[in-house]
């Protein structure tokens, strides 16, 4: 029988993934020979992740274990991938679909992945989904470009490198909507932490980690998967109970002085795709943004003259105003991650966090997103917090903060 070829398939943020998987699972469309149909097959994704992740938390299921910490709920994004591929590969199947297999790696990681898939290549048909150009695997030969419920093309190597991007220019016209209302800050900076550590059942996290975010500030933080970012967030929001009796200032008041978690959240607006989740009623895009009023999840209180204003204001900034009545639901993955960082910017916040908001995303709405954020950052003076270890093209950071890993916990260090 002859070897089939490994094959990929591009997909923007306005085709229908889950449409793709039951074409690949079920209909031989592709040109596959044999058929999909007759063979084993896995799929490595975040859907399938998540679905392992949910089993330990509400069953207390572990059918995967991964690094030191064996759970994959407490291990960094590189330690589930390694976890899951290594628990695929086992199974002895005749091919893997792996679908954005490099969302939210480092370099390092990517890199382990990626050596680890080519070895994989030479025994196992491998079957990519990609949203980004440089993240093709080498041993692809074959690349079909999804549009709607077909192909718009098929292509090889050379000929899809050469295909050009959409142009972006002039993408959002006019001035970012004003604010409600004006937030009176006590002082700054906003954040200050000296020599703050973080320990987990006596592992070391994080290590005397000083750092200061003054008001009006665009920071990127980086780091490798595992090294206390989304820890040093969760300080941030007041969400752990680390931040205690450490010096650890948070919008003019120290931790652990009175202040309460709602108050350190109201002056915060946060953002990482994982929300999505969170929204599953059959709201509005319109109401979606307004409910940013509120930080509720869904509106429940009848909104005000002002604020249909500046909702159907920032609608209008993203394009999206004629379908303002339409629910956010029906929207694809993109376009929902747009309207959740304009209802985390509606109430102009002191602080904006962004925690890999273009991961998973195509080269074109990833441009979008950039473009907004850098938009966001010269046009108001709310400070800015983008996590992400991806450099994306455009993207204009004044300050970058670096965690890096060591035994003894992460240390931090300004690197621009």
């Amino acid at each position: 029988m002859k070897k089939q070829q490994h094959t990929a398939f591009y997909i923007t943020h306005n085709e229908d993934k889950d449409l793709l998987m039951q074409n690949l699972a079920k209909r031989n469309i592709f040109d596959f020979l044999p058929p999909l149909t007759t063979l084993k097959g896995e799929v490595f994704s975040n859907k399938t992740l998540q679905y392992f992740i949910d089993e330990e938390l509400r069953h207390d299921h572990f059918e995967i274990t991964a690094g030191m910490r064996n759970k994959l709920s407490l291990s960094s994004s590189g330690e589930q991938r390694k976890a899951l591929l290594s628990y695929i590969v086992a199974k002895k199947t005749d091919y893997i679909v792996v679908d954005n297999v490099f969302d939210s790696l480092d370099k390092a990681t990517r890199q382990t992945i990626l050596l680890s898939l080519d070895q994989l290549a030479k025994d196992i048909l491998l079957i990519q989904i990609f949203s980004r150009k440089d993240e093709l695997l080498p041993c692809v030969e074959t690349i079909y470009i999804i549009n709607g419920n077909a192909t718009s093309s098929k292509l090889n190597r050379d000929e899809f490198a050469k295909r050009a991007l959409v142009n972006l220019d002039d993408i959002f016209v006019g001035n970012i909507p004003p604010p409600p209302k004006t937030y009176i800050l006590q002082s700054n900076p906003l954040v200050k932490m000296k020599d703050v550590e973080v320990a987990f059942n006596g592992r070391a996290v994080l290590q005397k980690i000083c750092w200061e975010i003054n008001c009006g500030e665009f920071w990127q933080l980086i780091g490798p998967n595992g090294s206390g970012k989304s820890t040093l967030l969760s300080l941030i929001t007041g969400d752990s109970s680390k931040g205690y009796g450490q010096d650890l200032v948070l919008f003019g008041n120290k931790k652990g002085t009175g202040e309460t978690v709602w108050e350190i959240k109201a002056k915060i607006g946060y953002f990482t795709p994982a929300m999505i989740q969170q929204f599953e009623r059959q709201d509005s895009i319109e109401q979606m943004i307004i409910s940013g009023f509120f930080d509720s999840v869904g509106l429940y209180i009848h909104p005000s003259d002002i604020q249909l204003q500046l909702a159907g204001e920032w609608l209008k900034l993203i394009g999206m105003y004629q379908d303002r009545l339409k629910p956010f639901r029906m929207f694809p993955e993109g376009k929902q991650r747009m309207i959740l960082i304009v209802r985390a910017m509606v109430k102009h916040p002191p602080l904006l966090i962004l925690d890999e908001p273009t991961a998973g995303l195509d080269e074109e709405m990833a441009m979008l997103f950039t473009a907004l954020i850098n938009k966001i950052a010269a046009e108001t003076s709310t400070t800015i917090l983008y996590v992400s270890h991806k450099e994306e093209p455009g993207l204009s950071p004044d300050k970058i903060f670096e965690l890096i890993s060591t035994p003894n916990g992460a240390i931090g260090k300004i690197v621009k």
